[in-house]
């Protein structure tokens, strides 16, 4: 069948030798057996079992398996795709897991081709919503100190192109991004609790409610106590 007009769901192996090419269509490989070593300009993953992986059409990439391997792969043509996606790592928890079952029954029956087309525009659509691992790091370590290269290596890309490929994700470069969820939490914390500055800097990783009062201010113009006295009222 051909990927560029039909979607495809099957299940392929790869050698060891490393082998380059690019195509038309998007892909997403979900490792059933082994991992695959894939190679693209700003990355290195080895694709194993807790992860799936997008590839978007023309982008070129070298891949290959070391060990005995299986995966189920989805060629998806354009027209299911939105504009502009970029390659993504997605940790393959509940949600995804389950959708790679109902590919994988998809892949053994290939006789409803309508079924198949719906789970794939399904799948496009979680594409666009799925949050990338950094960010989902993020939200769950905001109040740490995150470096850069921490993000970088989480998504297998080189810091040089992180933040970029952060940027075109968000809007936002990443100390941004940072910031303003931190603010979005002071701000949460300051109107639904009655918690001293104290506590709500030593909730938001700060040394010290001197150093929260400052940072707070060079966001938002005011102190917040306040901008918890205006917004109680």
């Amino acid at each position: 069948m051909d990927s560029v007009n039909h979607v495809t769901c099957e299940k392929r192996s790869y050698s060891r030798e490393f082998h380059s090419h690019q195509h038309e269509f998007g892909q997403f490989l979900f490792p059933l057996q082994g991992s695959l070593d894939i190679q693209t300009k700003w990355q290195e993953i080895n694709l194993d079992s807790d992860y799936c992986f997008y590839l978007p059409p023309r982008f070129d990439h070298n891949y290959r398996s070391m060990d005995r391997n299986e995966f189920l792969i989805l060629d998806i043509p354009t027209q299911y795709l939105p504009e502009n996606t970029s390659s993504m790592y997605i940790r393959l928890d509940k949600q995804w897991a389950s959708i790679r079952y109902l590919l994988l029954e998809e892949a053994k029956s290939q006789e409803n081709t309508s079924s198949l087309a719906d789970l794939t525009r399904y799948v496009t659509s979680k594409l666009q919503i799925s949050k990338p691992p950094s960010i989902d790091y993020i939200h769950k370590h905001f109040k740490e100190s995150i470096r850069l290269e921490t993000l970088a290596k989480i998504e297998h890309y080189h810091p040089a192109y992180y933040s970029a490929w952060f940027k075109k994700k968000t809007g936002k470069s990443p100390k941004v991004y940072i910031s303003e969820h931190r603010l979005k939490e002071a701000k949460y914390l300051l109107i639904s609790t009655i918690w001293s500055m104290s506590r709500i800097s030593e909730e938001l990783g700060f040394e010290n409610s001197s150093s929260f009062t400052r940072w707070f201010v060079s966001c938002e113009g005011i102190s917040p106590q306040k901008y918890r006295i205006l917004n109680n009222r």
